[in-house]
C-alpha cells in the first residue's frame, strides 16, 4: 500500500511537530526512502512520527523520525 497523506495528521508540536500516521503497511515499507515523498511540505527534519503499521496482521507502533527532506527526497529513521 502506497502512503496516504489523508492518514497523516498534526497533533502536536511547535519547531518540532509530532505526527500520527496509521496504515496496514509494515514498518519496514514505511521507513523506505520516501515514502513520505508527497508530505514534504508538511513534515520537517526532526519531526516525529507515530506509526501505526501491521505485520503479518498484527498491529505495531513506531516513532519514526524525519532525517532529511529537500524538497525533492525525504528519508526517515525508526527511533522506535
Amino acid at each position: 500500500m502506497a502512503f496516504a497523506i489523508a492518514d497523516l495528521k498534526k497533533v502536536a508540536g511547535g519547531s518540532v511537530g509530532i505526527w500520527h500516521y496509521s496504515s496496514t503497511d509494515a514498518i519496514s515499507t514505511i521507513v523506505g526512502a520516501d515514502y513520505f515523498l508527497s508530505a514534504t511540505t508538511e513534515l520537517k527534519v526532526n519531526d516525529l512520527i507515530l506509526c501505526v503499521g501491521a505485520t503479518g496482521g498484527t498491529r505495531t507502533a513506531d516513532l519514526v523520525v524525519v532525517a532529511t527532506n529537500t524538497g525533492t527526497a525525504l528519508t526517515t529513521i525508526n527511533g522506535t
